[in-house]
């Protein structure tokens, strides 16, 4: 697959050259066209997937980039339930040793998703998600309800009994018709 970008900048998935244009797609829409060969520049290989992963949105592409292992995506959906929390009570509530808290926080801060903030009366250091945290966690989650019985060996159709197929009294016919 390669990557290239036309005179404006826009960058397309290179699908055949011609002699005079290439069919190219958009990676966003989907969308195929020709352009004009001499309109389109090559893109540098450690940018060519870059247009491919841009179908996800930027809160999900800075999460999936920038959240590594599953402590601190925990840590996240932590402060997403519970709101800021104060690095004490992190500290207090997990198995982080201070200074792996605060590279993850660091982070995490740099990276958009948290923000720092002062809680109480004390003015104590805490951190909440920004909006981007919030919009990534939430594109991300699931019912985890539905996740559990699907690991403990429940069919996630278990309550198919319940639900009515509209097709059942439509009559199919034969896969395979011949005339002997």
């Amino acid at each position: 697959m390669t990557t290239v970008q036309d005179d404006t900048g826009k960058r397309y998935l290179l699908l055949k050259r011609s002699e005079h244009a290439s069919l190219v797609r958009d990676p966003q829409t989907g969308n195929e066209c020709y352009v004009q060969n001499d309109r389109l520049d090559s893109v540098d290989a450690d940018e060519e997937f870059t247009p491919v992963a841009e179908v996800v949105s930027s809160p999900v592409r800075t999460l999936l980039t920038t959240v590594h292992d599953e402590a601190t995506l925990g840590l996240l959906f932590e402060l997403a339930d519970r709101g800021p929390l104060d690095v004490r009570t992190i500290l207090a509530g997990s198995e982080f040793c201070e200074s792996d808290l605060h590279g993850r926080l660091t982070v995490l801060t740099s990276a958009g998703l948290l923000a720092e903030v002062e809680l109480g009366v004390g003015g104590r250091r805490g951190y909440r998600l920004t909006d981007t945290g919030e919009r990534a966690l939430e594109t991300i989650r699931f019912d985890t309800a539905v996740d559990a019985g699907s690991e403990s060996g429940e069919q996630l159709g278990a309550d198919a009994s319940t639900e009515t197929d509209d097709t059942s009294s439509v009559r199919k016919p034969p896969l395979e018709t011949r005339d002997s």
